[in-house]
């Protein structure tokens, strides 16, 4: 498994080895020796979520109340999707960046993204199957979401599918009434770099 640093802090990719064959192919999915040894700590697994979308859905962008936060390690079992992670993080150099990673069936990419970060994607084709290994449950009282359209952010989200076809974007109620990034900010919504970065370095030490 290779792993590359993506340009915002706290967002790595991860490409396995793919062993095929007549039969079919074998890789390793998850490696958390090699994360720690990425991260400096330890990924808790706490929670394992899936979600199937058809073409054009867009989910996000969400991210939680950090601390405590919610790490991220994110697949793509079955179709593609356009995967997002967006600096949320007040007071980050790179504040407002975000950056796009084709997660599918094909490569089996996996992305993971720390605390504090924001995710989203856009599934390009019908029945794409995300799977979300979660460093803590679900808590509805620290979940935020940003507008995944916010043109302050700018994500290019894609407008054709797979196999060329257009796409119509498509979200939940909830995620097309999220505030903007600007509003979550003034609301005090969003994390701030230092906080974030102090709860980061403790994981670390706790670790040595």
């Amino acid at each position: 498994m290779q792993w590359r640093k993506l340009a915002i802090e706290g967002a790595w990719v991860s490409t396995p080895d793919l062993h095929t064959d007549e039969r079919g192919t074998f890789l390793e999915v998850f490696r958390n020796d090699e994360l720690a040894e990425a991260l400096g700590h330890r990924f808790d697994l706490a929670q394992v979520n899936c979600s199937v979308s058809a073409a054009g859905v867009v989910r996000g962008i969400h991210f939680t109340a950090t601390p405590p936060g919610q790490a991220k390690y994110v697949t793509c079992t079955r179709g593609a999707v356009l995967d997002v992670v967006v600096d949320v993080r007040v007071g980050s150099p790179t504040f407002r960046r975000w950056e796009a990673v084709l997660l599918d069936d094909a490569d089996r990419r996996a992305v993971y993204l720390s605390e504090g970060l924001g995710h989203g994607f856009c599934s390009l084709e019908d029945d794409s199957t995300v799977v979300y290994l979660c460093s803590s449950t679900y808590a509805p009282d620290i979940e935020r979401e940003v507008d995944a359209f916010d043109p302050q952010v700018g994500i290019a989200w894609p407008t054709t599918a797979r196999d060329g076809s257009p796409l119509t974007h498509v979200r939940s109620p909830k995620d097309h009434a999220a505030p903007s990034l600007a509003s979550a900010r003034d609301a005090g919504l969003l994390p701030e770099a230092g906080t974030v970065a102090r709860f980061l370095q403790g994981k670390v030490e706790a670790r040595s």
